[in-house]
This record gives structure tokens, sequence and C-alpha cells, in this order.
């Protein structure tokens, strides 16, 4: 049986894919990450940058423990 996906993440691999495709390797991560911030809006595709996500441990929250480089469509 095939496997189905998501056609969004379809949509983020050919866009990252581009990117690097366009730069070549070698650049700093932050210079790939806004490149395919801009492929992806391109896309017309939701992004997030930056998101903290919180941890709760024993009780006690703490707020940055990690940070979500890029969020895509809210469920990717």
């Amino acid at each position: 049986m095939p496997v189905q996906r998501d056609p969004v993440v379809g949509l983020i691999l050919r866009s990252a894919i581009a990117v690097h495709r366009s730069l070549g390797p070698g650049l700093f991560e932050s210079i790939y990450r806004d490149c395919l911030a801009q492929e992806l809006v391109d896309e017309r595709l939701t992004i997030h940058r930056e998101l903290v996500l919180p941890v709760v441990y024993k009780g006690i929250r703490r707020e940055r423990c990690y940070r979500l480089v890029l969020v895509v469509d809210n469920p990717v």
C-alpha cells in the first residue's frame, strides 16, 4: 500500500530543495531559514517563526525550554 503524504509536506520539501539549489552549500543556517520562510510564504503557506514551547516540570512551567524555529501551516 503506497504511503500517503500531506501535500503541505511536499511543498515544504520542494521549497527547501529550491533554496538549496539556488544558494548552494556553506552559508549560515539563518540565511537558509530566511529564504525558506520566503519560499513558503510565496507558496501561500502560513508560517510562524521562533515560537517558544514551554515545558512543565514538577509543576513548574519553564517558558524558554524549546524554541521552534519555523512552524508551517499549524499541523506540520
